[in-house]
């Protein structure tokens, strides 16, 4: 794929590195991009220039680009970057740095952003994962698609201890991806025994999570709490 990345910061450079080992076409684009940083990759194009500038964009040929990652310090940067390469440049994906959450609002499809990923919120995430038994964790939403993916460890008094996955009465929308125990990743055959304190992941709707998360727990829905609701990564 050919894939810009906007911002040669820590996190754009670290995105370039790993995009590079799996053999993506990359182009760089940062007004202030230093000698040193340059030389660092040399194996990707570098452009040093405003990205906010359509000439900028039209010198990038925006129009060939598969995916454009907008990683900059700047929210403002990378809210216009995206609704460019959208509006003007008709790109596939966007995918937009969140730096402070309070933005993280204007982070959707009306500013040309397909994937919003905030550093705080992740981070949050992971943290009330490590630590919430028996609470549904949304960890990443898909804006395409409306499907979130969700984490639940289940309880000591899980009704569901002792079955099996094939005995999983899911929501219609809801679909089991993995099983984490012993912090080791598991397929979800249908013969696996479920075991308290397994760390549930599961792709499904946001309506479906509150009665996911009910027969899962053996809670009513109305006592089911998900952590990190209307929120976007």
């Amino acid at each position: 794929m050919r894939i810009v990345v906007v911002g040669a910061g820590s996190v754009g450079r670290s995105i370039t590195r790993e995009l590079l080992s799996n053999e993506h076409s990359l182009l760089v684009i940062d007004k202030y991009a230093r000698e040193e940083r340059v030389k660092a990759i040399p194996d990707a194009t570098w452009l040093l220039a405003d990205a906010c500038e359509v000439a900028t964009l039209e010198e990038a040929q925006f129009e060939h680009a598969d995916v454009v990652v907008c990683a900059t310090g700047d929210d403002k940067v990378n809210l216009v970057v995206s609704l460019l390469a959208k509006t003007e440049f008709g790109v596939p994906r966007t995918v937009a740095r969140v730096n402070n959450p309070r933005n993280e609002w204007m982070f959707d499809e009306g500013w040309g952003v397909d994937v919003a990923v905030s550093t705080p919120r992740l981070m949050t995430a992971l943290v009330e994962e490590a630590v919430s038994v028996g609470d549904l964790v949304r960890l990443f939403e898909f804006q395409q698609g409306k499907a979130t993916m969700v984490e639940l460890t289940l309880p000591l008094d899980s009704p569901y201890c002792g079955s099996s996955v094939a005995d999983l009465a899911l929501p219609p929308e809801c679909v089991l991806v993995g099983i984490i125990r012993d912090q080791l990743p598991m397929a979800p055959v249908p013969e696996e025994s479920l075991q308290a304190l397994d760390e549930l992941l599961f792709l499904a709707t946001r309506d479906a999570e509150r009665t996911l998360a009910a027969k899962l727990t053996g809670r009513r829905r109305d006592e089911v709490q998900t952590v990190l609701s209307d929120r976007n990564f």
